[in-house]
């Protein structure tokens, strides 16, 4: 009973507090904060993950020093955890969309995955206090390198990557200019 008494006290809990108020409960409870949405908890995540993988270079390398040779860094690295089977120029199955075998080929992270991730890296860079002209995430560096991966991994697979384009709603662009008087 005693080691409860120290954890209520150190960790603030109501119990105590509830009890000597006749037993109310819920007086003193604190509001939560409502859940993070799963991109929010994946942004936090990912963040906390280059903040670790800052920590950890030899030297470690401060927020306010990184920069998008870092973050290029950090991408590489990452290629070592990824699942997309990317085939290289020499491979039997170079360029073929479904291969009807396994190879040596190196397992990389998809092209898509990493665009994602740099979107969430950008956000969060600014939303914990970062400049926008200064986001290395947002460095014409790192959409070379996106553009470079995602073509290569198109190439291998034989699947160009096509963009697809945006459709114009007629009805909301003659509404957009209807609102302007003519003069």
């Amino acid at each position: 009973m005693s080691s409860n008494k120290g954890k209520d006290v150190a960790e603030g809990s109501s119990r105590s507090s509830s009890a000597s108020a006749g037993g109310s409960g819920g007086g003193d409870q604190k509001q939560q904060p409502p859940p993070l949405s799963r991109y929010e908890s994946q942004k936090r995540r990912d963040w906390n993950t280059f903040g670790q993988y800052l920590r950890n270079q030899r030297p470690p390398v401060a927020l306010s020093q990184c920069n998008s040779n870092h973050v290029l860094d950090f991408l590489r690295y990452l290629d070592q955890f990824g699942k997309t089977k990317v085939h290289l120029q020499g491979c039997v199955f170079f360029g073929q969309p479904e291969p009807p075998g396994p190879c040596i080929c190196p397992l990389r992270q998809a092209w898509g995955s990493l665009d994602a991730l740099i979107g969430r890296l950008r956000a969060a860079y600014e939303e914990n206090g970062g400049l926008p002209e200064t986001n290395p995430f947002a460095s014409g560096a790192i959409r070379v390198y996106l553009r470079e991966v995602r073509d290569s991994q198109a190439k291998a697979r034989g699947i160009p990557y096509k963009k697809k384009k945006k459709k114009r709603n007629p009805i909301k662009a003659n509404s957009d200019n209807s609102n302007f008087p003519m003069q």
